[in-house]
């Protein structure tokens, strides 16, 4: 049986009487760029720790791969973790790590056994997969800059070669130039790496750049369709959001106006 790569069903969370998500269904197909919109407050990053399994929701499967991880030990727990990869917002280096060691620690963690030569190695293949120039192995992240950051914190989240990758914020705190240049490259690594792509993302720039299919949380729920469709959702936020002053200049370049 062929499985989506992430599925979550009827996921139910709360925090005391505040209800953030309420039977929320959410499928992600093999390939594909996913994004994640929702107002503040919506519960985003509620979802995301649910999906990484940071954060046990009340109700509901989350299911990555076939695995329903809310029913797995730890153990297993742990085996599911090393096949997907993870950026944070703001990239969340470790600040006493140098760049080379920060992209090692995936390693160290699920292969223990890999020589400490062969962890430089890799860790230099990934480093200068992103982008990054050689020299700054070796430097800390209060020496980089903010794409620099993101794209060292890139490479770390494809040290164990992940086939699905969760992208928190990716573009938060850019300019629009280093904004396109990190979306641009996360495209070329998605078609060659053959990744599978979750974005949680307020910037509508990259939206309308990469996203395949679009889930946006509304009601507690979420509503999915292609970038296309999801547009026209009669939903009053979703409306909003995509037919607001930004949107519409994305909205005519996509219908030729």
């Amino acid at each position: 049986m062929i499985y989506p790569v992430l599925e979550v069903r009827g996921l139910v969370n709360r925090f005391g009487a505040q209800v953030v998500h309420d039977g929320l269904d959410m499928e992600v197909r093999e390939d594909e760029v996913f994004g994640i919109v929702g107002g503040s407050g919506t519960g985003k990053s509620v979802l995301l720790r649910s999906i990484l399994g940071l954060q046990r929701p009340q109700a509901g499967t989350i299911r990555i791969e076939g695995h329903d991880i809310t029913q797995l030990s730890d153990e297993a727990l742990r085996a599911v973790k090393a096949r997907y990869g993870v950026t944070f917002q703001q990239g969340a280096l470790y600040s006493s790590l140098n760049v080379l060691q920060n992209v090692q620690l995936p390693m160290v963690e699920h292969l223990e056994a890999l020589p400490a030569s062969a962890r430089d190695e890799l860790a230099m293949l990934k480093i200068r997969l992103v982008g990054l120039p050689a020299d700054a192995a070796r430097k800390y992240p209060a020496e980089l800059s903010g794409g620099m950051v993101k794209r060292a914190a890139l490479a770390r989240a494809l040290a164990l070669d992940p086939r699905l990758l969760f992208l928190d914020e990716p573009t938060s705190g850019l300019d629009p130039i280093g904004a396109a240049e990190f979306d641009e490259l996360m495209l070329y690594l998605q078609k060659q790496l053959r990744l599978t792509v979750v974005m949680i993302t307020h910037d509508l720039d990259s939206i309308f750049r990469t996203c395949n299919r679009v889930g946006v949380i509304v009601d507690h729920r979420m509503e999915t369709d292609t970038l296309a469709r999801i547009v026209d959702h009669p939903n009053p936020w979703i409306q909003a959001y995509f037919h607001g002053e930004r949107a519409s200049i994305h909205l005519k370049v996509a219908h030729g106006a």
